[in-house]
């Protein structure tokens, strides 16, 4: 009986750390559109050169968050997919 009582108080603290982990890459995640729209705004001569590169950027960063989805890689997701909102925010 303790012991149950254990493991159920040990599985609520781990899923509870994990929807503060999953909140805290979501708030990251979002700090990407004024990251984005602040490097847009101060770089419009680089963006106008390179826009080709950037779209491939974030193409490769969508396919390489999604493989980290499937994969169960929550760092490689988040990662890419921050690069994919920055770049794709400063191309707007």
């Amino acid at each position: 009986m303790e012991f149950e009582k254990f493991y159920i108080t040990m599985n609520s603290i781990s899923s509870m750390e994990e929807i503060y982990r999953l909140l805290i890459a979501v708030f990251v995640l979002m700090l990407g559109f004024p990251i984005g729209s602040f490097l847009r705004s101060q770089t419009k001569d680089e963006l106008k050169q390179g826009k080709k590169w950037f779209k491939l950027i974030i193409i490769l960063c969508l396919i390489g968050g999604t493989i980290g989805l499937f994969i169960g890689n929550d760092v490689l997701l988040f990662s890419l997919f921050f690069i994919a909102v920055v770049t794709s925010r400063s191309l707007l």
